[in-house]
């Protein structure tokens, strides 16, 4: 079968010649690790994002991981987070020690419920990490004005969600810190996993600069506990050859999207709203009761897909007997229902369009009788 349009490609496009000229200039540098590429994205990526400090780790787990423990966060701490995201979100929850709690999603989002959160919340609870999911903002006014009135500690999960604003401000800046990943399929992606903390609080900023690089203060004098977890050189470099055309792109991300809306209206599939301008478009979700017959259908045509996500974290083995086993029916129906349709800079107009015509193209399977 002829693949007509897959569903990302991760070849470098337009930008390679930067980006081979970076990478060849950090490698007569001699310099791999803790150099001057990693402190210059670290102020290019905090301008670009609004905040005051940008600390680089290495990946987008880490940064969630490592941002919770500088806040203090750890064993006997719940953080409460949604259910609809990739594991990780959860699994950096766990490497701090702390429980999960999840939280159900809004049908019309598919970000976390502000008010699920509030019914989650316990003496024992310590801080939320809301996820942008999709590159769609979460419902930040009301998730801040909760966890200001809990007193909890907000961290951001901004890892699809590169240069997105709520309400006109920027993710990131609503809690006292927010984690990226620069995973290569994400809308800002390094050449294999990185990831950053960005925050306004210079003490915050310091103690993670001293966590990620094994607790210490100065070389081999370790003053706290921390993890080896540094954004290399080369992948600084990668990101500071990339960051200018960011937010280009994310306009392109916004002009598929919009394209998409348009030629879907009335199509046999269920496509999420956009709550907010800000949305950037990480990646483009439909929803369909009929999604194995529907993916079978769009693979006949030459179109890739994909599932984010396919199991609920909660339900995933991994969890088992550590998180409480929340009820998430909203999230429970979206993961059986959501299909992800190709969407990135590189795709052109025709290629959207196909995409488009064939999923407007499905007829649902009949349904056998009930005996």
């Amino acid at each position: 079968m002829t693949v007509r349009v897959p569903f990302m490609t991760l070849e470098p496009r337009g930008d390679e010649p930067a980006i081979r000229a970076e990478i060849d200039r950090v490698i007569r540098s001699g310099w791999f690790i803790l150099g001057p590429e990693l402190e210059a994205f670290e102020v290019e990526f905090a301008t670009a994002t609004g905040s005051a400090f940008a600390v680089g780790v290495g990946s987008g787990t880490d940064a969630i991981a490592l941002a919770l423990r500088a806040l203090g966060i750890g064993p006997g701490d719940e953080v409460i987070t949604t259910p609809l995201s990739a594991a990780y979100t959860a699994l950096a929850i766990l490497h701090t020690g702390a429980t999960p709690v999840f939280a159900d999603i809004d049908p019309i989002r598919l970000t976390i419920d502000p008010a699920a959160v509030e019914a989650a919340v316990t003496p024992r609870t310590a801080a939320i990490v809301p996820v942008h999911l999709y590159g769609q903002p979460a419902d930040m006014p009301r998730l801040q004005a909760l966890a200001d009135r809990h007193g909890l500690a907000m961290v951001e999960d901004c890892c699809q969600a590169h240069l997105a604003t709520c309400g006109g401000r920027p993710v990131g800046s609503f809690g006292i810190a927010a984690a990226y990943s620069f995973y290569p399929t994400k809308n800002l992606g390094a050449l294999g996993d990185a990831g950053a903390v960005t925050t306004d609080d210079a003490s915050l900023a310091a103690k993670l600069r001293r966590l990620r690089n094994g607790g210490q203060s100065d070389r081999y004098h370790h003053v706290e506990p921390g993890w080896n977890s540094r954004l290399d050189e080369i992948q600084a470099a990668v990101l500071r050859a990339r960051l200018p055309f960011l937010a280009g792109r994310n306009a392109r991300r916004r002009a598929l999207a919009a394209r998409y809306r348009r030629a879907l209206a009335g199509a046999p599939v269920i496509v999420p709203s956009e709550c907010d301008a800000g949305h950037v478009y990480h990646l483009f979700p439909i929803l369909s009761r009929q999604r194995e017959a529907l993916t079978a259908h769009l693979q006949q045509a030459g179109i890739g897909t994909l599932v984010h996500y396919p199991v609920p974290i909660p339900r995933q083995p991994a969890l088992a007997g550590i998180a409480r086993p929340e009820s998430c029916p909203v999230a429970d129906r979206v993961c059986s229902e959501v299909l992800s349709l190709p969407l990135h800079p590189d795709l052109t107009d025709t290629d959207a369009d196909l995409v488009a015509s064939a999923v407007r193209s499905f007829t649902a399977p009949a349904q056998a009788p009930a005996s």
